[in-house]
């Protein structure tokens, strides 16, 4: 950053708070804004301001001394507004700051063609949390100052973003907030993880007691099983013996109703006989005429029992 920082912490109650003044009311990095843009900074700075959210991370840096102490490894504390964000940076021996206003928000948000509110998503996710595609640098950049830049890629071409960090006016307390902020972080984080862990526990028994009901009810159910089909196969079996004997039942009322064969031959040899008795009976009876009278039949009594004796002779052979 090449304007002057002011050494005071961030007021999020106060939209202008930061490096430069209000770009409505200041002649600073404003008047290289176009009038609309001014106009939208005024617009901006009259609105009520959004809570702030706070980050720290560590990331892998490279330094010019690998021997110097906290060398390979710096934290870094920001604070996101919607237009804004700070930034608070120690390497364990000394810190740096920097704030960045609105204006300058915005004109590095114009320098690249993007929304403010891309711009600062985009640093925010390099500087929330450390991205291993990216080369993170924290050099030396003259009285003091430091400069923190970061690399990413846009549509195929290797881009690098850099901000200038000025010595904290009090590095003790700034170190003393980037460390605070971590024990909390790690506090919240070591909370959270128990109550998982007790839930998770929770859950485990409650799992363990469903898997015990459930072999349970598994063996129930088979014994239940079990149990019905002997009875069904028990009445199946009765049902089956009491149709046999039905069907035996059937069977014997059949056979008394039918009359032997014997029996009804020697009922067909007494109908021929009786019917042979009878057909002597009637030429006896057409005889006696003849003998009364001239003593010859007539011919047409003659036939009459001529044809009734072979009638007779029929049946009987049959």
């Amino acid at each position: 950053m090449n304007h002057r920082t002011v050494q005071k912490p961030l007021n999020p109650s106060l939209p202008c708070a930061g490096v430069s003044p209000c770009p409505a009311l200041s002649d600073g990095p404003s008047r290289r804004l176009p009038p609309r843009a001014r106009l939208d900074a005024a617009m901006a700075a009259a609105t009520p301001a959004a809570a702030p959210r706070h980050s720290c991370a560590k990331l892998s840096v490279a330094v010019e001394d690998p021997k110097a102490a906290g060398a390979g490894a710096v934290f870094v504390r920001a604070t996101w507004l919607p237009t804004r964000f700070s930034l608070a940076v120690t390497d364990g021996a000394g810190a740096w700051v920097a704030d960045a206003s609105d204006a300058e928000v915005r004109l590095r948000a114009e320098q690249w063609d993007q929304p403010v509110a891309e711009y600062l998503a985009l640093a925010e996710r390099y500087l929330a949390f450390h991205q291993p595609d990216s080369t993170y640098s924290f050099h030396d950049a003259g009285k003091g100052n430091r400069r923190l830049s970061w690399t990413f890629e846009r549509q195929g071409t290797k881009l690098e973003w850099r901000w200038k960090l000025q010595p904290s006016p009090n590095t003790q307390q700034t170190i003393y907030e980037i460390l605070d902020f971590l024990m909390d972080a790690n506090i919240r984080l070591s909370e959270e993880v128990v109550r998982k862990t007790q839930s998770f526990d929770k859950l485990k028994q409650e799992a363990e007691k469903c898997l015990q009901q459930s072999e349970r009810f598994n063996t129930e159910k088979a014994e239940f099983e079990q149990a019905t089909f002997s009875k069904f196969v028990a009445v199946l079996n009765s049902k089956k013996a009491k149709l046999r004997q039905l069907q035996d039942k059937v069977a014997e009322l059949e056979s008394a109703d039918k009359p032997p064969k014997d029996d009804e031959e020697e009922n067909s040899t007494d109908r021929t006989e009786l019917f042979e008795e009878g057909s002597d009976k009637e030429a006896s009876v057409n005889d006696e005429p003849s003998e009364t009278g001239s003593g010859h039949s007539s011919p047409e009594k003659s036939a009459a029992t001529s044809r009734g004796k072979d009638r007779g002779r029929k049946r009987a052979k049959k």
